[in-house]
């Protein structure tokens, strides 16, 4: 198990757009992908997962991998998460 932590900066957060964009990345990766920030942790591949998380700009999330490539999918998900844009 790898973790890191990112901050949301892009001005909308996680909404529909850029939720769908960063789920369709996550599915790249053979690894289970979790990202937690204030709520319960949630699927990074399912997108009704991440709708319901409501992540706001600012918030500052924990991405974890589990499994094949963790370290690398990890360090991917928190380089797109940071560099979002609306």
């Amino acid at each position: 198990m790898y973790a890191k932590e990112v901050v949301v900066s892009n001005a909308s957060g996680l909404h529909a757009r850029p939720a769908a964009d960063l789920v369709k990345f996550c599915t790249q990766f053979p690894c289970k992908l979790t990202l937690t920030g204030g709520r319960a942790p949630v699927d990074a591949k399912s997108i009704f997962a991440m709708m319901s998380a409501a992540i706001k700009p600012g918030t500052t999330l924990t991405v974890t991998g589990d499994g094949e490539r963790e370290e690398e999918a990890v360090e991917a998900v928190c380089q797109y998460i940071a560099t979002l844009e609306d």
